[in-house]
């Protein structure tokens, strides 16, 4: 039986990094293609669409049926936003069909200048729960990108939750962190994810107890044979990850998907060839069928890449030969005594095309004109994207004319029809004003902290303005340090796969008990703090890069908001609005957050460690692995190899509200020198890193 918000079809929607990969998306069968320009999108390493090729593009997929999605996917600095709106502006006149986006600033600027043109929240976006999903849907999202650690099962409670368009990862590569929360690339080389520059650290050896050497790196997912348990589980759409990919992957992964869509069982063959010409080990469906461990991990190995030979690649090459039918048409024949031969076709959309011929028909000397050799002629739409779903032919008797001629009206008017549709009516754009309030910061900033447990909490942290400690750290445990006078607010948890209603119920008991003041560091948690009136302070994983992401954030309710510490301090400091806003000063940031711990690729699984397990890279240095366990949700964060300090680097710190200390693997002895030496101007760490807010990230 079908889930009541099942799609009646999935869309099959098709990576294209460069024009040749997009031709063969659209004819291996594709229904939507999603693509970048030169700018400002999350695949920066693929060709991508100069604007002219971006115009050809659209005219190329509209006139064959097929939607195309403009990834804007990256986060943006301030300086960037004029380009990018006149990029937008651009996009608007072509139409594209919808925008791909990760950046809540962005998201606020499009809203005002092109309100029709509809909006898609990226994978980047790290929407994994209901309320998440239902926020954005509620904002003007029309159509949420799963994060791609769900199961189906939770794919169908969003599903349930939210009448918003659901779009779900169905092949490709797997990160080893939720997207858009993984800041390994950034901070080792300055390439940050976020910004489309990720160098694939995670494919880089790193050694984990008992692992493989290579504890980063997982298969590729697969879910191509089984689309129907998508549609049921509530997705529209079945992307196919790849923009960096070679045409043959594309045709291959679209091919396969086009025909389980359409409920016909995958060609072994293709199936074959297809995991020939790219794969990591093989396949793995861990994070939709909730088995997670040692199985979904692989490598790209010597044979994985040999696998590829050159008759693999003809047989796909051979998939886009030729145009996929598409789109049905209706034809209109008429032919009479003393008139030109007249053919007309039309859409489902309502363009038409007509064409008649010079001459006029003639007696028939043999055999008449019939309807059965008209409709054999009119049959024969190969080569284009079109097909017959009706015809009408109106035929005296007794009258004939030479084939060739019904030939060449029939190609005049599909010629005519493609151009038509290859035309559409650009969306109203509006250029918004950029105008910001100058931000008034206090001489000297605020601080506050993050505890892991109330076991590191320190003398020195009675100072500060907020004491985050988590959502599931005991009721008792929290009243205690509130009477001891400790300013403590709930730090929700980066990830609730699944967990929501444990979240909100936790929530809802530490309200009662009055604690009022939330940390969120996901649109998830924002929305069950709206929705319980708690205080939102937004945590640096929403990467808050530019002044509209912070207005938005205040339109949204929020007291406070981290900004990203991929921002370079400069950056931060020319953030206008009046929201209050600060920055990581000290810890070991989080490079990756994980739904599936890299401590799992050992024999036995997951070990439930009760020490930080270590990552050790191909250098020897040694990244903790932390675990956070809540009733009905988990994750891990992998920590880098040093702390961040900025602790004698105070005067440089401009513009902020506050600063914040990030306590994760520190004992108490630790977490009291690091206050003490900030009080002095002092850094107290022999060995240790300023982050990128000295030396910034690649631009993309």
């Amino acid at each position: 039986m079908s889930h009541p918000s099942c799609p009646d079809a999935v869309e099959v929607l098709a990576p294209a990094g460069s024009p040749e990969t997009l031709q063969a998306a659209v004819r291996a069968g594709a229904d939507a293609v999603y693509l970048g320009g030169s700018a400002f999108s999350a695949r920066a390493s693929a060709k991508n669409f100069t604007n002219e090729q971006l115009r050809q593009a659209v005219e190329f997929c509209h006139g064959r049926g097929v939607q195309v999605y403009l990834t804007v996917n990256t986060l943006l600095l301030e300086e960037e936003l004029p380009a990018a709106l006149e990029f937008l502006r651009f996009a608007c006149s072509l139409p594209v069909d919808a925008l791909l986006i990760q950046d809540l600033g962005l998201f606020r600027l499009i809203r005002q200048a092109a309100p029709e043109l509809p909006i898609h929240a990226s994978t980047q976006m790290s929407i994994h729960t209901p309320a998440g999903t239902r926020f954005l849907y509620e904002a003007g999202m029309e159509r949420v990108v799963l994060a791609r650690e769900l199961s189906l099962k939770e794919m169908r409670e969003i599903a349930d939750a939210c009448p918003v368009e659901l779009e779900a990862f169905v092949h490709g590569a797997l990160c080893m962190s939720v997207s858009g929360q993984c800041y390994f690339s950034a901070m080792l080389g300055g390439r940050s994810g976020n910004r489309g520059m990720c160098a694939q650290t995670c494919r880089l050896p790193f050694s984990a107890p008992g692992g493989t050497g290579h504890d980063l790196s997982l298969r590729d997912l697969s879910m191509i044979s089984r689309m129907e348990e998508l549609r049921q589980a509530g997705v529209c759409s079945a992307k196919i990850e790849g923009r960096m990919k070679r045409p043959e992957y594309v045709a291959a992964a679209t091919a396969a998907c086009r025909q389980s869509a359409d409920g016909l069982p995958p060609d072994p063959q293709l199936l074959s060839d297809l995991e020939s010409v790219f794969s990591r080990s093989g396949f793995t469906s861990g994070y939709p069928d909730g088995k997670l461990g040692r199985e979904m991990f692989g490598t790209r190995t010597k044979e994985d890449v040999t696998n590829a030979t050159p008759a693999v690649l003809a047989r796909l090459h051979g998939l886009t030969r030729e145009e996929y039918p598409r789109v049905p048409v209706v034809f209109s024949l008429e032919i009479a005594a003393g008139k030109p031969v007249s053919l007309s076709v039309r859409d489902q959309e309502g363009h038409e095309a007509q064409a008649v011929s010079e001459g006029f028909p003639e007696p028939a000397r043999t055999r008449p004109l019939d309807e059965e050799r008209c409709l054999a002629q009119l049959q024969k739409t190969g080569g284009t994207p079109f097909f017959l779903q009706e015809a009408h032919c109106h035929l005296e008797p007794g009258l004939s004319i030479p084939i060739s001629i019904l030939n060449r009206l029939r190609r005049e008017v599909l010629e005519n029809l493609l151009e038509q549709r290859s035309h559409r009516k650009p969306y109203a754009f509006s250029m918004p004003s950029l105008e910001k309030q100058p931000h008034s910061a206090p001489e000297k900033p605020g601080i506050r902290a993050f505890f892991t447990s109330p076991e590191q909490v320190c003398e020195a942290a009675r100072d500060c303005e907020i004491l985050w400690l988590p959502l599931e750290t005991p009721l008792p445990e929290l009243l205690h340090l509130r009477e001891e006078g400790f300013p403590i607010g709930l730090a929700l948890p980066r990830a609730f796969f699944g967990g929501e209603e444990s979240v909100r119920r936790l929530l809802t008991e530490r309200l009662k008990a009055g604690f009022t003041r939330a940390w969120c560091g996901n649109l998830g948690a924002v929305a069950l703090a709206r929705e319980l009136g708690v205080e939102i302070h937004g945590g640096f994983s929403l990467n808050f890069t530019n002044t509209p992401a912070l207005q938005w954030a205040q339109e949204a309710g929020f007291a406070s908001a981290e900004l990203s510490f991929e921002l370079p301090l400069e950056q931060c400091a020319s953030l206008g609005g009046t929201l209050p806003r600060g920055i990581l000063a000290y810890g070991r940031l989080p490079l990756m957050l994980c739904r599936n711990c890299p401590a799992a690729n050992a024999p036995k699984g997951c070990q439930g460690c009760s020490r930080s397990p270590l990552l050790t890279d191909r250098k020897g240095a040694s990244f903790p692995v932390r675990c956070t366990r809540g009733p009905g949700y988990r994750y891990s964060e992998v920590l880098n190899s040093v702390p961040l300090s900025l602790s004698d680097r105070q005067r440089e710190i401009r513009g902020q509200d506050f600063v914040v200390f990030r306590f994760t693997v520190e004992n108490p002895v630790e977490t009291e020198s690091v206050f003490q030496a900030f009080h002095r101007g002092e850094n107290p760490l022999e060995t240790y890193t300023r982050g990128l807010y000295y030396r910034g990230w690649e631009c993309c």
